[in-house]
């Protein structure tokens, strides 16, 4: 066989796995689906998915690849207005995260690790194709964010991809803790769609306020005084 048809016929097989395993996570919740039940959904040995993948971290990983390239194609075209594109980036990451809780559980469950640590969990590859799938990501969003004026974009950026998966998960969970009496805690249900526009708000927030500070900095800089302060 030769060598391009023998890597054809892995990725197509990495294809399966990671489409079954999509499918496995959406039925079963990520913590509870097996590496058993993938073998099974794709037809082949438990063993041979360890050819494909060196742990379940790496079968996380390829999944999560996976949802950032359908994130990824999500941002808007029209960037004539940075502040507006941005809060659509945010309004469309948002219901990316309610409409695939999946991706939520695999990119927080990365997120439990040390990047260090994790990287010496997967192969060298599949790391490689994290950062550029995260970097394909997290670049327009981060070029939204230059645009609208804000220092540091990358940083934003990433605070702004944490801050929504966070936040989002409790969207999915959709109940708060309250205390009812003096040491007697109650649980309220939390409405996820108002919680997702709320998020929307506080990442725009987020990246406004940089800016905000970046402005008071150069104006203090300057000997000047912000008009808002």
């Amino acid at each position: 066989m030769a060598v391009s048809t023998r890597l054809a016929a892995r990725a197509d097989r990495e294809r399966q796995i990671v489409a079954a395993t999509r499918l496995l996570f959406d039925e079963q919740g990520v913590q509870e689906a097996a590496i058993d039940g993938v073998a099974r959904a794709v037809g082949i040995n438990k063993a041979l998915i360890y050819r494909h993948v060196a742990s379940k971290e790496e079968l996380f990983i390829l999944v999560l690849i996976s949802y950032l390239g359908e994130l990824r194609d999500g941002f808007p075209e029209d960037r004539s207005d940075p502040v507006a594109a941005l809060r659509e980036s945010i309004d469309r990451y948002t219901a990316f995260c309610l409409e695939y809780p999946a991706f939520l559980d695999c990119a927080l469950s990365l997120m439990r690790r040390p990047a260090r640590e994790l990287a010496q969990r997967v192969s060298e590859g599949t790391w490689f194709r994290l950062g550029r799938a995260m970097a394909e990501c997290l670049g327009p969003l981060a070029d939204l964010v230059r645009a609208a004026g804000v220092e540091d974009p990358e940083y934003v950026a990433n605070r702004i991809y944490v801050q929504v998966l966070g936040t989002m998960h409790l969207a999915r969970v959709r109940a708060g803790v309250r205390e009812v009496a003096p040491g007697m805690p109650g649980v309220f249900r939390i409405d996820p769609e108002r919680l997702r526009r709320d998020c929307v708000e506080d990442a725009l927030a987020l990246a406004l306020g940089q800016r905000e500070r970046s402005s008071r900095k150069v104006d203090t800089a300057g000997g000047g005084r912000h008009p808002a302060a």
